[in-house]
Order: C-alpha cells, then structure tokens, then sequence
C-alpha cells in the first residue's frame, strides 16, 4: 500500500465535496532604522526577536518591504502578517 495514499479505493474522505473557507485577519508593522538623520541601519537581533514573538501568537510573516532611501540605506522595513481569525 503507498503510504501517501488518503484513502482506500471506493471510499471517500469527508472532505471531497467539501468547500474550505480560511478567514484571515491581517496586520501590518513598520520597524523603523535607526543611526543617521533619516536612519539606515536596522537592528537585525530585534526584528527577528520580534518576529518570533508574533509567531507564537499564530501570526505568518506574509510579505516585508524596506521603504527605500538611496545609497543602500532604508527608512523603515513594513512587514505584512496574517493569521487565521476565530
């Protein structure tokens, strides 16, 4: 028997047939830089405690842009996460 195999032949699953409808609730953070007149630098060690903290309260990093300053700096990084709502 393939292990991968769901089902048996002849039977179905109670899920054929059955429309699944994932309701998302979303959030949007915006890190800002820091250093400089306009920032520039992030603090990587922050973000990332910051992301993990969001993932433990379900929340899935989506998307993460940096609004672009010039010559290699950035203003803030915005990051989109979403999380099934209850």
């Amino acid at each position: 028997m393939d292990p991968f195999q769901l089902e048996k032949p002849g039977y179905h699953s109670t899920y054929h047939n059955r429309e699944i409808i994932m309701n998302w609730e979303y959030r949007t953070m915006k890190f800002p830089a820091t250093g400089g007149f306009l920032g520039g630098k992030f603090n990587e060690a922050a973000l990332t405690d910051k992301l993990n903290e969001l993932g433990q309260q379900r929340w899935e990093l989506v998307a993460a842009f940096s609004t672009h300053q010039g010559y290699g700096q950035s203003r803030d990084i915005v990051a989109i996460l979403k999380r099934e709502r209850r």
